[in-house]
């Protein structure tokens, strides 16, 4: 494993083969996706901290969900990435969506977990609320929340190292880029989904409260070809709530596009 850094993105590149890049949503890093490094041998993965999160610097300029796409652009670009596999979590399926709509050579296929369109208004109002609580020095009480709020109950009784992980990585969250990174969310909007080309598959948990089983399938109608396929008593955080299954369900889907 090598840690390279490209421009305002953090990576951290594993393997050899067809590139898999790897995008991580509001409150993430690169250690998302670290129950899925034993399903992708044979992969040359890149595993990437967007602007202002994980070990990434903080932005000299706005975040935008434009800028942090452009980012993961010139990120590919840096390490000779002409085309690869997306996946993305929550507001980086928003990005892989971006991506895959205005730079569709560059894009291989998408897996999109926990996915979503747009916020909802009262997302938007939510994010704009949690931003500031931020900033107020409430990043520990935001991350007891998503772990109250955004994982299942289920995981919560039967994997307490999965709800300490998803409370470590919101707290060590620089506060003022994450607040950034929340009014970067709550202004996005949504792609055109009919732009969208490549073989995409959408997982999500069925008791994702954050962006419920519906709002993917809704999403999914609208991509040509697009598979949607839920995890059993799973909340947002699937990659690490159902590792098996994710990391399977992902597998499965890369060995099908590559055939």
């Amino acid at each position: 494993m090598t840690t390279v850094t490209v421009g305002q993105v953090v990576a951290e590149v594993t393997g050899e083969g067809a590139a898999v890049v790897m995008i991580h949503g509001l409150g993430g890093t690169s250690n998302m996706f670290q129950p899925q490094m034993g399903a992708l041998t044979g992969y040359r993965v890149v595993r990437l901290d967007l602007p202002g999160s994980g070990r990434s610097p903080q932005p000299i300029e706005p975040l935008t969900i434009e800028g942090m796409s452009e980012a993961v652009i010139r990120a590919m670009a840096g390490m000779g990435v002409t085309s690869a596999h997306l996946v993305g979590h929550s507001m980086g399926t928003i990005i892989c969506q971006q991506i895959a709509a205005t730079q569709p050579s560059l894009v291989a296929s998408l897996a999109l977990f926990g996915a979503l369109a747009e916020p909802a208004e009262a997302t938007r109002q939510g994010l704009a609320n949690r931003a500031r609580l931020a900033r107020s020095g409430g990043i520990a009480d935001i991350a007891d929340q998503i772990v109250a709020n955004a994982i299942s109950a289920h995981t919560r009784e039967t994997s307490p190292a999965a709800a300490a992980f998803v409370r470590e990585s919101i707290t060590r969250q620089d506060p003022e880029s994450y607040a950034r990174t929340c009014e970067a969310l709550a202004k996005a909007t949504a792609v055109d989904a009919r732009r969208i080309s490549a073989p995409t598959l959408l997982v999500t948990g069925d008791a994702d409260t954050v962006n419920p089983p519906g709002v993917a399938q809704a999403l999914a109608d609208k991509i040509k070809g697009a598979v949607f396929s839920s995890l059993d008593r799973c909340g947002h955080w699937a990659t690490v709530e159902s590792p098996r299954e994710s990391s399977s369900k992902l597998a499965d889907f890369l060995r099908r596009v590559d055939r």
